[in-house]
């Protein structure tokens, strides 16, 4: 059985593979290129649903691990799924938790089967499938869903990337098949994950086994995992020549610009990642010339917006001096504002990013942007 279409291209830019166009899911058409903010549990960290909205967000993340460990995902079945657990009316993308649950190397063990693995919470033991992570994402039902994968590390060597792949192309298999035997009127998407390493081989192979289950869209995995920003670079425009037009695609887990930029430039259509916020809350701003460091002693009488060029609520009402104020002073305040102007921020790039496509500008969109952007560095 043919996935069904969901993406459709509006532009291209001649100069490069960069493209806009939207995708349709459940709760709504979701503009691309798009940044989704993660929401670890549920909820972005500092920044309410209402916040998010305002800024412009159409999907949001939530982690499949965390929210499985708590509350539960049949609790979340509960209320409605996260939809109607968090109230969010937007359009929900749930990673398969095979991240979280690779990170912790010394509370896990790998099979054909799944993963077992104790909770970092209380050290309780648990088991998840490919099934069983299906299974889950169904209870949230979750607009966008991804399938369980290995996710190797920057220097893992070739043998174990290639025992990687092999278990993750079967488990995307196996989501496949528990997906379409279970769905019933659940309309999530499914999306396949391409893995490999940084080898190009495996990448291409993986690729050809990924998109022979034949998923609605495809991530790119096992990027940004500590790399350089160059082998970064190379990989992703590698493994995006290897995907179809009429997917979309997702790289998982980027979130400065210039790693944003350079995915758009090779043709990626979605992206995430914890930065913005995480940052945020530790006194990291953007602005349109760089990033800075709000804790610094140059602003305490700095009454100029945390960036001049922005339009956010929080540039137009709060002054650098201020905020570091509330930094200092270890006030909840500061997380909410920094947290929402970083992704005011990203949201405004990307909007951007979109009309110089459109416009057929982005390479010269880019090489602006980052000359005023990395002007400080």
């Amino acid at each position: 059985m043919s996935a069904s279409t969901i993406f459709t291209a509006i532009a291209k830019d001649p100069k490069c593979q960069a493209r806009t166009g939207y995708v349709d899911l459940p709760h709504g058409r979701v503009r691309t290129p798009v940044f989704m903010p993660v929401g670890t549990n549920a909820t972005v960290k500092a920044v309410s649903k209402d916040s998010i909205a305002e800024i412009g967000f159409e999907i949001m993340l939530a982690n499949t691990y965390h929210l499985f460990l708590r509350p539960g995902h049949e609790l979340i079945r509960e209320a409605g799924g996260l939809h109607g657990f968090t109230g969010w009316k937007g359009n929900f993308l749930t990673d398969s938790g095979g991240f979280q649950v690779f990170s912790l190397s010394k509370l896990r063990k790998i099979s054909d089967e799944g993963v077992k693995f104790q909770s970092h919470i209380d050290g309780s033991r648990h088991f998840l499938s490919p099934e069983l992570v299906v299974d889950i994402q169904t209870a949230f039902r979750s607009d966008v869903f991804m399938q369980l994968d290995v996710c190797t590390p920057w220097g893992a060597d070739e043998k174990a990337s290639l025992k990687a792949l092999n278990q993750t192309s079967a488990w995307a298999a196996r989501s496949k098949r528990r997906w379409e035997d279970t769905r019933g009127d659940f309309q999530g998407k499914l999306f396949g994950i391409v893995q490999g390493n940084f080898y190009k081989e495996l990448r291409t192979r993986s690729a050809e086994e990924i998109l022979a289950v034949d998923t609605p869209g495809v991530a790119i995995g096992g990027l940004s995992v500590g790399e350089p920003f160059e082998v970064y670079a190379e990989l992703l425009a590698f493994t995006s020549a290897l995907l179809p037009e009429d997917k979309p695609r997702y790289v998982m887990g980027i979130g400065t610009p210039e790693y944003i930029l350079e995915a758009v430039q090779n043709g990626i259509d979605m992206f995430d990642c914890v930065y913005p916020t995480r940052t945020a809350r530790n006194g990291l701003l953007f602005t349109s010339y760089g990033p800075i460091s709000i804790k610094q002693a140059q602003y305490v009488r700095d009454f100029s917006p945390a960036d001049p060029e922005c339009g956010c609520r929080v540039c137009r009402d709060y002054s650098r001096a201020y905020l570091r104020h509330l930094y200092k002073n270890d006030e909840i305040l500061f997380s909410m504002l920094a947290s929402y102007h970083n992704l005011a921020f990203l949201y405004d790039l990307v909007k951007r990013i979109r009309y110089s496509i459109e416009g057929g500008e982005f390479i010269e969109f880019k090489r602006t942007f980052l000359s005023k952007y990395q002007s400080r560095q």
